[in-house]
């Protein structure tokens, strides 16, 4: 589905700042602003941009064990419910 906006100027700059910010397009960052609110979405680059500069970070692969096991260990108590 293809919808078109007008952004006033001031918003435009905004989002541009923040696609910036975030290494993504405008179009990309704005489906976050028009969930999240621009807030919301700068403020989440804001912290998420903190925590690399720091090496805050964990692999994706890291990341996809640990959802991994949360999901089965759920699954399991489910299943023990039942």
């Amino acid at each position: 589905m293809t919808t078109t906006a007008t952004l006033s100027q001031t918003a435009q700059r905004r989002l541009d700042r923040l696609a910036k910010a975030a290494g993504r397009t405008p179009q990309q960052a704005l489906r976050y602003v028009l969930r999240d609110g621009f807030e919301a979405a700068e403020r989440t680059v804001k912290l998420v941009s903190a925590r690399m500069k720091k090496g805050r970070t964990i692999p994706h692969e890291e990341v996809k064990q640990r959802l991994d096991a949360l999901i089965a260990a759920h699954g399991r108590k489910k299943k023990k419910a039942a």
